[in-house]
């Protein structure tokens, strides 16, 4: 086996193959640029290089500086992770002339594999479906809209580079195609260099499904069945599982050979994923082939005991797989949510900084005999950078039902508190306890089918109704024994959220909340809080449960799950003046142009005396390698510009004011 392995990538994945590599007993050597220099990769690692600026550009993907690292510390293979130089073909050869051993799938594999047209045409010589399409090279629009008749409205026109999301439109008619095809090929050559375009037709209400493969160097080919991808914002992946509420058997022994066919069809030699769209009425047809170690890995593992990353070392060692196809079965469900630096309630844009809190769920087995396992490369204190992708980590939970693994990750997503930063936490909560999707009703389309005017929170249930004016009650007699135990008293008036309610609070061996005027009592036990903690745990009549809470101007914010409100526990007195309150106004930010978001302001386009008009615009700011545009949303004259191109600015600092 290796003695020391050189992992070229950063981040949770990074961290990740450390832990098996130590449990394999293989020192390890990360490399790092400037930004990850104090990270919990380089702090885990037996060693590690120094290979350049944030930019992955100039650190990440230089093949060069890594294969010098490898060279300098003595590494025998390099394990690319996911992303970066996964799978770049060119650097699998690299390695190989440098005879060192590439932990990932052999370079005829991945070239074959990473280009859209040519792995269809693998895919069609192997017996796989392939969706309805064109899968040569298209001449021009005229070519395209021909094409697109003869396939039938709705297509989708791809790049054939394409990947992230990126280079692909749904063409719904002729105009869609006149419009789509030329700018689909104009940003094919501008993001990948390559401007072949295919066309296939568009299934509607499609979901994701992928097969998961691992081969060896012997000729052996298995699936470990596969992963449903379907929830998804602009392409990317929130939430996965595994298996696919969608499949029977029959499908997925179908599936699962189709995606083995293929893989052997190219000679494939180590962890691989063969993605499928899927119908509705379970039909299926191949997508493409990802060619690395999947994000979304820890699903697959939680339901079939094996650790791909140890099967991908020992692979690319030369061993034999240690099981054949009917050793594997699947035991339980697993499901997995990517907590993202972003806040959800800003259109999801990206939001940096640092971990000023990060107290994520306690991992192993829980008392109910399901399990969770958080996968994350940041501690408290870190910082998420501009310059990668915004993820914190992956939540994954595994129970023996769909419905116990979906309930274990709503309790540990109440359970994982961040500060510092937005974060999708309360989206990913809403999402577990939505009806549709518990159903397993899914498509790619299902956040803007349930989001469509995005995300403002959920609603409180007479549950969480109950648990805020509870855990309010509780803060404020805590708080209020401490400063004035005089003014102690049992009989309060709970306001959430602008709605009154008559309570009485008494001590007990738990504290006992009466409803007045409801005819219910509840009993508050197992209080875990202290004034200043942001969490409150506690279980509610025989439910446990976790809230975020924080003092605010009157009363307490209380958030459980996608739920919050502002909470105040009054005399009825104070309750009766409080009323007469004038509300009081927002702030008019009418003549501000405001950052939507942390990052770095690459461009701003206005002057002082300007004239702008609505929609113009105004400024463009960088961050988590996304360039966004601001704009205008009236007419107005530039009266003061605040910052500059090269500086870095917060989420909601003013720009640009008009007179």
């Amino acid at each position: 086996m290796f003695s020391k392995i050189l992992i070229a990538n950063r981040g949770e994945i990074a961290v990740r193959i450390i832990k098996t590599c130590r449990r394999m007993g293989i020192a390890t050597v990360v490399v790092y640029s400037e930004a990850d220099a104090d990270s919990m990769a380089v702090e885990m690692a037996d060693e590690s290089v120094f290979i350049g600026p944030p930019p992955a550009a100039q650190s990440y993907l230089l093949a060069d500086k890594i294969i010098e690292a490898c060279r300098s510390t003595g590494a025998e293979a390099i394990h690319p992770g996911f992303g970066f130089l996964s799978e770049n073909a060119g650097f699998a050869r690299r390695c190989a002339d440098e005879k060192i051993v590439f932990i990932g799938p052999n370079p005829h594999a991945i070239e074959a594999m990473g280009d859209k047209i040519e792995s269809k045409k693998f895919a069609t010589k192997a017996g796989v479906s392939v969706v309805p399409g064109h899968v040569g090279e298209i001449d021009d629009t005229a070519h395209a809209i021909k094409i697109s008749e003869d396939i039938g409205y709705p297509v989708m026109i791809k790049a054939s580079a394409g990947g992230g999301g990126k280079g692909i439109r749904v063409a719904w008619n002729r105009k869609d195609v006149e419009e789509g095809f030329p700018a689909v090929r104009a940003e094919a050559k501008a993001s990948f260099g390559d401007d072949r375009i295919f066309i296939e037709k568009f299934i509607e209400s499609p979901r994701h499904v992928e097969i998961q493969v691992l081969g060896d160097k012997h000729g052996h080919v298995v699936h470990l069945f596969e992963r449903e991808c379907s929830i998804q914002r602009r392409n990317q992946k929130v939430i996965e599982e595994a298996p696919s509420p969608l499949l029977d058997a029959k499908t997925r022994a179908a599936m699962g050979a189709q995606a083995v066919a293929l893989a052997q069809a190219v000679g494939y030699d180590s962890a691989g994923t063969v993605e499928f769209v899927a119908g509705q009425d379970k039909s299926f047809f191949f997508l493409e082939m990802n060619t690395r170690l999947q994000v979304e890995h820890p699903v697959t593992e939680l339901i079939t005991g094996v650790d791909l990353v140890e099967q991908m070392i020992r692979s690319a060692y030369g061993q034999e797989l240690p099981f054949k196809q009917d050793d594997l079965k699947i035991k339980g469900w697993a499901i997995e949510s990517r907590i993202y630096a972003e806040d959800p309630y800003r259109g999801f844009l990206p939001s940096i900084g640092r971990l000023v809190r990060y107290e994520p769920p306690a991992e192993g087995e829980l008392a109910t005999g399901a399990v969770v396992r958080n996968d994350a490369g940041v501690r408290e204190g870190d910082e998420i950078s501009m310059f990668y992708d915004p993820m914190i980590s992956k939540l994954s939970t595994w129970a023996k039902t769909r419905e116990g693994a979906i309930d274990a990750m709503g309790r540990a997503l109440e359970d994982f508190h961040v500060e510092g930063l937005g974060q999708n936490i309360p989206f990913l909560a809403a999402v577990m306890d939505q009806a549709r999707f518990r159903s397993g009703k899914l498509s790619t389309n299902y956040i803007k089918d349930e989001f469509p005017d995005g995300f403002w929170g959920a609603a409180p249930t007479p549950f969480q109704r109950d648990l805020m004016a509870a855990v309010a009650c509780a803060m404020h007699r805590v708080l209020t024994r401490r400063a004035a135990p005089q003014l102690l008293r049992d009989d309060w008036v709970v306001i959430e959220n602008g709605e009154r309610r008559l309570v009485r609070v008494t001590n007990g061996e738990a504290l006992s909340v009466e409803f007045l005027g409801e005819g219910r009592t509840l009993k508050l036990s197992e209080i875990d809080w202290r004034p200043g903690r942001p969490v409150f745990k506690g279980v509610l009549d025989g439910r446990a449960f976790t809230a975020e809470v924080q003092p605010a101007p009157e009363g307490f914010r209380i958030r459980h799950r996608a739920a919050a409100g502002r909470v105040l526990v009054l005399t009825p007195r104070i309750a009766e003046l409080h009323e007469k309150l004038p509300p009081k106004k927002a702030a008019d930010t009418s003549k501000m142009v405001l950052s939507p978001m942390p990052g770095l302001v690459v461009s701003l386009d206005v002057a002082v005396g300007q004239q702008v008009r609505t929609g113009e615009a105004v400024a463009v700011i960088e961050a988590m390698k996304m360039q966004n545009i601001i704009r205008a949303e009236r007419d107005g004259v530039v009266k003061a510009v605040n910052a500059k191109a090269g500086d870095s600015v917060a989420a909601d600092e003013v720009l640009v004011e008009f007179a």
